[in-house]
């Protein structure tokens, strides 16, 4: 890759993950060609006419079902690929991400209450749970903050980590405790925490679209100032910049992204771990280029992960938590191996 250009491997790059897209759509228990997909868009968005050979169940398939589940897909991953390359960056930990601040955990325990109250399976449900789970998500990671901020007043990003895993295994214990409390919907909670993106509809996808688009736009904006933070915080300040206000607002736009895609499809680990290491070996740390790769490259890896989830044991399908983990665990032991070796 390193005989290309910058712009060469991120047009690559956008073409891997338009044809990780167009598998998403095309590959199931009914295959679709992209000719099809392509004749049923352009029947949905221009109201070209269908050719008359084509199988009936194509249209409502691709439209209402697979495609708003693919998109989905693709706006999650690139989210907690770009929070995960952001709290890289702002915390200098290869390690880092925003579950580890406890967005997930405060999602968590928001939904295992509504869950074990019943509130979840109301008419409300639909739309309650989502937004406590963002609430939730986002009061954790406030109250992560303030707690260190009132421990350490310039907000170190060894304060943050210590504050964050401690919140996240408090309220990883309550959440346990409910669960077992309940047995009737351990199922459902673990489920839940694993991360789905069976039954989701166009309604989900507004929502966690306009967050990544955002909030992705916003990190874009502030590149320079990742870029600084990257290099260090004694650097950042000696270059005039308002430190602790820029981490206040990188870490809540990195919860208000993390927490919406949360939300609505669960808890999906390790893309925001693993999208990221992989972008910076291609594209090198400038912020400038990594935050646009991420969120392409998250976008079509996680798309890949929800085809094997819903192929691998069809037609049963697998929580797309599991794959992400199959893949990021070993990920994971190879960054912190590596980083200790660095160390040495």
């Amino acid at each position: 890759m390193s005989r290309f250009s910058r712009p060469a491997r991120f047009g690559l790059l956008c073409l891997a993950a338009l044809v990780a897209v167009i598998l998403g759509i095309g590959v199931g228990s009914v295959p679709i060609s992209p000719g099809e997909i392509l004749q049923v868009l352009a029947n949905k968005l221009w109201g070209a006419a269908l050719p008359e050979q084509m199988n009936p169940v194509i249209p409502g398939l691709v439209w209402s079902i697979r495609l708003p589940r693919v998109l989905l897909a693709f706006c999650v991953g690139a989210s907690l690929a770009v929070s995960g390359a952001v709290m890289q960056s702002l915390l200098q930990n290869p390690l880092a991400s925003s579950y580890g601040l406890g967005v997930s955990s405060g999602a968590g325990l928001g939904a295992a209450v509504l869950i074990v109250t019943g509130v979840a399976d109301s008419a409300a449900g639909t739309f309650l749970l989502p937004a406590v789970c963002l609430c939730c998500g986002l009061a954790t990671m406030g109250g992560a903050l303030a707690i260190s901020s009132r421990l350490d007043r310039n907000l170190s990003n060894n304060t943050i980590i210590l504050i964050g895993m401690v919140l996240s295994l408090f309220l990883n214990a309550i959440m346990t405790t409910l669960s077992s409390a309940n047995p009737d919907y351990t199922q459902r909670i673990t489920l839940w925490q694993l991360g789905s993106l069976s039954m989701k509809t166009w309604k989900q996808l507004g929502p966690v679209a306009l967050a990544a688009l955002i909030c992705i736009l916003a990190f874009w904006r502030l590149a320079s100032e990742l870029d600084l933070l990257s290099f260090g915080e004694e650097q950042a300040s000696a270059m005039g910049m308002e430190r602790k206000q820029v981490k206040w607002l990188l870490v809540l736009l990195v919860a208000l992204l993390t927490g919406t895609a949360v939300a609505f499809v669960g808890v999906i680990g390790f893309v925001d771990l693993v999208a990221p290491h992989i972008v910076r070996r291609i594209f090198g740390p400038s912020h400038r280029m990594l935050i646009p790769a991420c969120a392409v490259f998250g976008g079509g890896f996680l798309s890949l992960c929800d085809l094997a989830a819903r192929t691998l044991a069809s037609p049963s399908e697998l929580p797309i938590g599991s794959i992400t983990a199959l893949i990021g665990a070993p990920f994971f032991l190879y960054i912190f191996f590596s980083s200790r070796k660095e160390a040495r």
